[in-house]
């Protein structure tokens, strides 16, 4: 036995041996190896590929093993427009190629992504646009282009928008399968998916302003980028004019038709390259990084603090993807105890999420406001908890596609009880006291219990309007009039009072500035997440094997819909979230 011990120590030495080398190898390398700088040559093209840039920010870290072992090259979107800025005055880059682009933000980033470009345009360099197939949202961007191309056998998706919403009353009446919506009493439309069959007229009212609304914004950016009259890009809108190459370039949404090889001739010829010879191009990413690692800040010591929340509001630390209380509040309380913070912008992109964690991320704003301003710049959504935790802010700023408000509070209940009864499945609760048993998926719902909960989300939905009716300076009327769960674009709800101004995260900055009355800043994001090396383990390839599978074997759109199941498993408590998401095609 004694033998085997010896054996199995050894084994289990060597093993912890090895590990350690392993991690120690790769530890000294990143900390010593090579720079990972890329040097831009002269006469140079940027290649702006979007497929790998998914948020506006792409985190930052405590740990400086996470530090380490993560991807020194991801990088945000905001990072991006920073490194387009400082290409308008670099004599390396010569113009700005948009090839086959591919992306998954959303609107109103690509809003700020055309001002970026069109900033560039106007330093005398150029921007072209190259693909294969073009759909609406990829040519809203692909627009700003000086000279868009398209492939001979591609085709161009311009038809205006569209959005879906599914409901489930049929379903959970045939399935056995009900979900018990408690709400505030007005709060219609937003629990409709649960409760009808199909769209109310006064939801189908809301929907199609909230589309017209974006395709507005939309529509007359392209208008403006290619000098076409806004009725006649209706006009190919409505008879899909625009649905194969030729059509496109009749009707002027493209202005050459040929394939790849000649796209990248032109560039040559610009360049003053010869056709048989490579011309210098870097990737977005790689020009990005080189902006992020060698840029020069200006010697002021003020400071103006950019706080990023995106994803849904949850409990917890959060992350790049998912708004947690202890990263938010973390970072409003170093930024308003930071001498050196002059002032702080909140770049939110959420649906909403935790109604108590936008409480309190809420309160957390109220204190920092009353030492330093805070500006809010909205992105793609700020609605219910996302404009919950926006509302108090000095000054909000949203693009017009924006979507924002969604100002109500509802509650969920997975109830299987239905469905039990039919399977010839029974559940009983024994109890010490009337209401000591807490809600079972099992039974019908407790009317006593439905009425507490009531009472919760009526009181949560009375003080989510009272801090927009006090942050906005409004009345309590005023806000409910435009609650009720109505989701609306940025335009619109600049008119209703809302926001303060249409811009984007630059302008918000500048505002911020002028605020605090300083003229020189550096900037400083927030959060730094306090992720542990086993976090970062649990995102390797390996312990990823299991999504990669269920997407492969049962394909993408059904894994969102089983990662929405989860969603809702998740969330606890009372919810100030979108109810539904909103899918713009």
């Amino acid at each position: 036995m004694k033998f085997l011990g010896n054996v199995l120590a050894t084994i289990i030495g060597l093993f912890v041996f090895m590990m350690l080398f392993f991690f120690g190898v790769i530890f000294i390398g990143a900390l010593f190896g090579s720079d990972d700088t890329v040097s831009v040559k002269s006469d140079s093209v940027i290649e702006l590929n979007l497929k790998e840039i998914k948020d506006d920010y792409a985190g930052k870290y405590k740990d400086p093993w996470v530090s380490v072992f993560s991807d020194k090259k991801d990088i945000g979107l905001t990072d991006v427009i920073n490194a387009i800025e400082a290409a308008k005055t670099d004599d390396n880059i010569k113009g700005i190629s948009i090839l086959n682009d591919e992306s998954s933000l959303g609107l109103a980033q690509y809003k700020d992504l055309r001002n970026a470009l069109e900033s560039f345009k106007k330093s005398g360099k150029f921007v072209w646009a190259y693909a294969n197939t073009y759909t609406q949202k990829e040519y809203y961007l692909n627009s700003v282009a000086n000279t868009i191309y398209l492939n001979p056998a591609g085709d161009l998706d311009f038809k205006g928008l569209s959005s879906e919403v599914m409901f489930f009353k049929d379903f959970q009446d045939k399935s056995g399968i009900h979900m018990e919506v408690i709400r505030h009493g007005k709060y219609k439309s937003a629990v409709e998916p649960f409760l009808e069959n199909k769209m109310s007229d006064a939801n189908r009212e809301q929907m199609t302003a909230l589309l017209n609304s974006i395709w507005s914004t939309v529509s007359s950016d392209i208008s403006k980028s290619r000098n076409i009259p806004l009725p006649k890009l209706n006009e190919i809108a409505n008879g899909l004019l625009a649905r194969t190459p030729e059509m496109a370039k009749q009707q002027g949404l493209v202005d050459i038709v040929a394939y790849e090889d000649v796209y990248h001739n032109a560039i040559r010829k610009a360049l003053k390259v010869k056709e048989d010879e490579k011309y210098n191009k870097i990737s977005i990413s790689d020009y990005t990084q080189n902006n992020v690692t060698t840029a020069l800040a200006n010697t002021s010591s003020d400071q103006i603090a950019i706080i990023y929340a995106q994803g849904e509001i949850g409990s917890g630390e959060g992350d790049v993807n998912t708004i947690g209380e202890g990263s938010m509040r973390r970072s409003l309380q170093e930024a308003r105890r930071n001498d050196d913070v002059k002032a702080i912008v909140l770049r939110i992109d959420s649906p909403g999420g935790s109604a108590l964690t936008s409480d309190l991320i809420w309160r957390e704003i109220e204190i920092t406001k009353k030492v330093k301003p805070v500006v809010v710049s909205m992105g793609n959504y700020a609605a219910s908890g996302g404009y919950y935790i926006a509302c108090n802010a000095n000054k909000i700023f949203a693009e017009n596609n924006t979507i924002t408000g969604s100002i109500g509070v509802f509650g969920i209940l997975p109830n299987f009880s239905p469905l039990a009864n039919k399977l010839g499945i029974n559940s009983e609760q024994v109890k010490t006291h009337e209401n000591a048993a807490n809600y079972s998926p099992f039974l019908p719902i407790d009317e006593k219990f439905k009425a507490f909960t009531l009472e919760g989300v009526e009181k949560i939905y009375n003080t989510f309007v009272t801090h927009v009716a006090e942050g906005r300076k409004m009345t309590f009327d005023q806000v409910d009039a435009i609650a009720q769960g109505r989701v609306w674009s940025g335009t619109e709800a600049l008119k209703l009072g809302l926001v303060d101004k249409i811009g984007g995260l630059n302008d918000a900055i500048a505002e911020a500035a002028r605020i605090a009355k300083i003229k020189t800043y550096n900037t400083q994001n927030y959060p730094e997440y306090e992720k542990t090396f086993n976090d970062l383990l649990s995102g390797l390839p390996f312990a990823k094997s299991k999504e990669a599978f269920l997407k492969e074997e049962i394909g993408e759109e059904n894994y969102l819909l089983i990662e929405q199941v989860k969603k809702l498993q998740k969330q606890k408590g009372i919810q100030a979230i979108m109810p539904y998401g909103i899918n713009i095609y």
